[in-house]
């Protein structure tokens, strides 16, 4: 059987690009502003991170106007969301699998 961290998505290693599709992961719009709000980071560590999900198609981009103001809004797709859900089903494996390893016989320990 594969060690699960081959089902990690080597695009959301990243904690800004992890951060943003999950925070779409419910299928909600979020406006940049939003976005780059909750995830506490810069604008150009956001739009970097937005693009690179575009790219892949994990995101849909739609830009606009809210009155008189450009807008940029993100939303995630289904090949984002199930990409996230795959990338956390590897994570809760990798430290599933360490929480019911039985290090003492195992591993070597250092005499006290």
């Amino acid at each position: 059987m594969a060690h699960p961290r081959h089902d990690l998505d080597p695009a959301l290693m990243t904690p800004v690009r992890l951060s943003l599709l999950a925070a779409l992961a419910e299928d909600q719009e979020l406006d940049f502003a939003t976005l780059r709000d909750l995830i506490e980071a810069d604008d150009s560590v956001v739009s970097k991170g937005i693009a690179h999900l575009e790219n892949l198609g994990y995101v849909k981009v739609t830009k606009g106007y809210a009155g008189a103001r450009p807008r940029t809004w993100v939303t995630s797709t289904v090949k984002g969301r199930r990409a996230l859900e795959r990338h956390m089903n590897a994570l809760r494996a990798i430290i599933g699998a360490v929480d019911t390893a039985d290090y003492t016989h195992t591993h070597a320990r250092r005499p006290d």
